[in-house]
């Protein structure tokens, strides 16, 4: 069993869900077991003390549903909405036998069991990875917690785990996870996307989602629907509703960068960069460079670093002082 968020119009509502094989098609399907509406703690009863339990008309739906199933699994769908001082006061205790993923027979496991979308994303969640090329190499042991489950409960699982991502993140998450580097021959394809052309980018991304979109295979045993499923519109809104970050990764590809360069010249003093000169970088005026959002000012200077590049056959001193003008402007802001 396991317990489904769906998000309608704005609320979220859960589901008892569980999967099960169909021989008939040879491939797992959910099913409905429990709608817990957008209150599961309702159905959580305090006698006293730290105790507490689940009614009993969600037990006798699961029976007559014919779903075998221990107390510790039903009550931990339900952990997350139990009283926080009571979770604090028995977790030290609680179901030390807490039930294990289902046993699979390692002997058969298969490698195409697991789908390399769901691969790529495991690999980022849990290791923050942005260059994919070594995630084929992985044993299968490391995604065993995707096997045996229908395609419904393994997006309910890694929805789970990409909340810990910080918002961020989105945007390099998509980018991994779809493996949009193997589009760009650059070197800065594998770590730092913020210098790729986005306009290219974007045209790339939408025709990986809608392949993903229309792939039988990898939608097994879910119902379809029209338009963008659910579970991929998530991708799109973090794709285009958010900048990669500029932060510390960004940052220290620019030092790298500058310190490669400088290793066999004597390092100029660090001085800060005159407004001026910023402007005559930029393009712009001061009054339209302090009026910009951050992400503006990120935006414009990946347009100047794709000309100045050296790669690009751009000089190297003005790609570096372009760089040193953005990180001033990106001091002030902040």
């Amino acid at each position: 069993m396991y317990l489904a968020e769906q998000t309608i119009r704005g609320r979220k509502y859960y589901i008892i869900r569980d999967s099960l094989y169909n021989p008939g098609s040879n491939c797992w399907q959910s099913r409905d077991l429990f709608d817990l509406g957008r209150s599961p703690w309702e159905y959580i009863q305090y006698p006293g003390g730290n105790a507490f339990y689940i009614e009993e008309c969600v037990n006798e739906r699961l029976a007559a549903m014919g779903v075998q199933y221990d107390i510790c699994e039903l009550e931990e769908l339900f952990w997350r909405f139990i009283r926080k001082e009571i979770r604090q006061k028995i977790e030290p205790f609680y179901c030390r036998r807490r039930r294990r993923s289902r046993k699979t027979d390692k002997k058969n496991l298969a490698e195409h069991q697991v789908q390399f979308f769901d691969k790529r994303r495991i690999y980022y969640l849990r290791c923050g990875v942005v260059d994919q090329r070594r995630v084929g190499r992985l044993p299968l042991r490391h995604f065993t917690g995707l096997l045996n489950k229908s395609r419904d409960e393994i997006e309910q699982y890694i929805l789970q785990l990409e909340k810990s991502l910080h918002p961020r993140e989105y945007k390099q998450y998509v980018y991994a996870i779809f493996d949009l580097q193997r589009y760009f021959k650059a070197s800065a394809a594998r770590s730092i996307p913020q210098a790729l052309d986005q306009d290219e980018l974007d045209r790339y991304f939408i025709k990986d989602l809608c392949r993903l979109q229309k792939d039988d295979l990898f939608w097994a045993g879910f119902a379809g629907r029209n338009g963008l499923h659910d579970y991929l519109v998530r991708y799109a809104v973090m794709f285009f509703d958010y900048e990669f970050d500029g932060g510390s990764a960004w940052d220290e590809y620019l030092q790298k960068f500058i310190n490669s360069r400088r290793f066999y010249r004597p390092p100029s003093p660090k001085t800060k960069i005159a407004i001026t000169e910023i402007v005559e970088i930029f393009g712009e005026t001061e009054e339209n460079l302090q009026a910009m959002k951050k992400s503006e000012l990120t935006r414009l200077f990946r347009q100047k670093a794709h000309e100045l590049h050296p790669d690009k056959g751009g000089e190297h001193d003005s790609f570096v002082r372009l760089a040193e003008a953005y990180k001033e402007l990106l001091r002030k802001k902040n």
